[in-house]
């Protein structure tokens, strides 16, 4: 085994800490577990906390599967100041009086009902977005502005959970929003400032759902490094792409790669119209992806993992 291999492929959800980078969590993994091939699927901000789908070893090569998926956070959008970098940890840029309908819960939800859809957001200028081969908050720090262009994004649902107040005035949302990949919680609170006559910022976010992983399934670093393998998740639950079981003989025919006849792999793709993609799984591991042709009648390997992946101790 090469220097930096542990042996181990799984997916393990963490709830990340407030205080920490992306990055930083996915180190801690590396050493907990000894492996150098460790990467996470949909990054959190330092100031955020929840869901943070690991992947460990060969695991690693789902991320193409699993960070397309929406995602759900509950929110605090604070008005009456914006930040440069449109959360609590910038400096504030701009500070506006807040309408006293903004502590109105019938108005608050009125609004959040009308950002439900499709739009075009503009990204922070502190984000990872690079423009010119440069990350945008790498520019932003060192104080030259980045031309970021407005990107499609789409607010699946945005609900009300709470309003409060202090008392220097400022008025507080607690939200629940479900976004499609790439949306900046960030620039909702930011937009929700600007829209509504006033100045925002998120003060506070929690990730509670990437994809079909929520934050019950996820456990803290310290658990993690307490509990090992037990912390594993079973990536086919959380692909949620339908599984067949298989045989030493077609597993050995898997592993090589090789093309497969619908009616071996799956009889009842035999008569579907449409492509599809299968997890195909040998004993308690994930072994390969493979996505159905009914067109061909064959199905051909789109991820085949030199080792399975762990299906965890909790289906």
């Amino acid at each position: 085994m090469k220097r930096g291999q542990s042996g181990l492929s799984l997916v393990i959800g963490i709830d990340k800490p407030q205080g920490m980078s992306s990055h930083d969590a996915v180190n801690r993994i590396r050493r907990m577990f000894g492996e150098r091939r460790v990467g996470h699927m949909g990054t959190l901000d330092p100031l955020a906390t929840g869901v943070l789908a690991v992947c460990v070893g060969p695991a690693s090569r789902l991320d193409a599967y699993l960070t397309n998926h929406d995602k759900t956070y509950e929110a605090r959008i604070a008005f009456g100041a914006q930040t440069d970098t449109d959360d609590a940890a910038g400096e504030v840029i701009r500070q506006a009086a807040v309408a006293p309908e903004l502590s109105d819960a019938t108005f608050a939800q009125e609004y959040l009902a009308s950002i439900v859809g499709p739009r075009m957001q503009m990204p922070p200028a502190y984000s990872a977005i690079k423009k010119d081969g440069v990350k945008a908050y790498e520019a932003a720090r060192r104080g030259k502005a980045v031309e970021l262009e407005a990107r499609p994004v789409e607010v699946r649902a945005a609900d009300l959970l709470a309003i409060d107040t202090d008392d220097a005035g400022r008025v507080f949302w607690d939200v629940r929003l479900e976004v499609s990949k790439g949306t900046y919680i960030r620039s909702i609170a930011r937009d929700a400032g600007l829209e509504l006559g006033s100045a925002a910022h998120l003060s506070a976010l929690r990730r509670v759902h990437a994809g079909r992983l929520g934050i019950e399934a996820c456990v803290s670093l310290e658990e993690a490094g307490r509990s090992g393998i037990a912390a594993a998740c079973d990536p086919v639950d959380l692909l949620g792409f339908p599984a067949l079981e298989v045989d030493v003989r077609m597993a050995e025919s898997i592993r090589c790669g090789r093309p497969l006849p619908l009616s071996a792999l799956d009889p009842d793709a035999v008569h579907a119209h449409e492509l599809g993609m299968r997890c195909i799984v040998f004993r308690d591991e994930l072994v390969a992806l493979y996505e159905t042709d009914p067109f061909r009648g064959q199905a051909h390997p789109r991820c085949v993992f030199s080792q399975g992946v762990f299906r965890g101790t909790h289906r």
